[in-house]
């Protein structure tokens, strides 16, 4: 479907040469919902530009539904972008038109006769949720009813791929729930493949199949959702995977969590997919002479299945820790890391 290969954007200034995209390759199927998350100014809002050509690429080629877009110029460049629907984080909205007027604007600009237009509209606007908004002005509407305004407009010439670059990031975190299970549905109706730029590992976590990670204008690493965070290989891999697994309301670090241990091994699981299932600490406490404390744990879900965290303190003769601890390492699908050892 989306074919990107050794993909170039190097601004120039009087001084030096700034790569802002740094030879990417990516391949996206047809009706994914494709990942792309970083840092800022990791390149996400510059490569998501050359996606749909609002920026020309220095190097590199970007095949969508078979056309080339990096050769495409003119009208068929313009006939092409048709193709690509895009939301914006701050909604881009003309102000001064209602709900029904603004996704019916694109429909307009393609010369789409009124009748048709009429009926396109209406059928946006009940597919996302606006229905009885018709005449609302942007103003007059909520953050969440504004995105959802962005997202028909977006879909008007029926496109075959949707750009998200930051749409949720303006929104309460309820509200982007909605939204993003807006998103998985419209991809599910429609087959429409989304590719959504996000520094959010919840918009991750919530709704994508693949996902890149982007650091100085290059994919790091790339793969299903549940691979990619459950073996990450790069430090600002490890930084988004420990952002998911930490819940942040509650004083439960690492560090404190240590601070409470006085004893014993403390070992860190990490789990991904059925191993989240698997009744390790119940088989280890059975099979077993020693004692086992919970001392942090948390299981998240994406797409892809679960990725889980726990921290265990275990307490007993050194002989069979040390058996408990082989056990561990080789019976289970889950990454054994011991983190403070009083041996």
């Amino acid at each position: 479907m989306i074919s990107i290969k050794g993909l170039k954007k190097i601004y120039k200034t009087k001084h030096q040469d700034i790569k802002a995209v740094d030879s990417i390759t990516l391949d996206i199927d047809e009706g994914e919902i494709y990942g792309v998350i970083g840092y800022s100014g990791a390149g996400k809002s510059t490569f998501v530009r050359l996606l749909n050509r609002l920026e020309d690429p220095t190097a590199g080629s970007i095949v969508i539904d078979d056309k080339e877009m990096t050769s495409l110029k003119g009208n068929s460049l313009r006939l092409a972008r048709q193709d690509i629907g895009m939301i914006f984080q701050h909604f881009n909205l003309l102000w001064s038109r209602t709900t029904e007027e603004n996704i019916a604007f694109p429909l307009e600009i393609a010369g789409v006769p009124k009748k048709e237009r009429e009926e396109r509209v209406q059928e946006l606007i009940d597919l996302v949720g606006l229905t009885g908004r018709e005449t609302s002005y942007p103003s007059q509407l909520s953050g969440g009813q504004k995105q959802r305004v962005g997202i028909a407009r977006a879909l008007a010439n029926d496109p075959k791929v949707l750009l998200s670059d930051e749409a949720t990031s303006a929104l309460d975190p309820e509200t982007t729930n909605a939204i993003l299970d807006l998103l998985v549905d419209i991809n599910q109706k429609l087959g429409l493949t989304i590719i959504m730029i996000t520094h959010e590992m919840h918009v991750i976590r919530k709704v994508c199949d693949k996902v890149a990670v982007m650091e100085a204008g290059q994919v790091v690493e790339q793969g299903q959702v549940i691979d990619v965070f459950s073996n990450p290989e790069q430090e600002v891999t490890r930084k988004f995977v420990e952002q998911l697994m930490t819940n942040t309301e509650e004083d439960d670090s690492l560090d404190f969590v240590l601070e409470q241990a006085k004893e014993g091994k403390i070992v860190q699981l990490h789990f991904a997919g059925e191993s989240t299932n698997d009744t390790l600490i119940s088989n280890v406490a059975k099979s077993y002479d020693i004692n086992i404390n919970i001392l942090q744990g948390k299981i998240t879900q994406t797409q892809n299945g679960a990725l889980g965290k726990m921290v265990i303190q275990m307490t007993g003769e050194k002989a069979i820790l040390a058996e408990a601890l082989n056990y561990l390492k080789n019976t289970s699908t889950a990454v054994v890391e011991v983190i403070r050892d009083d041996d």
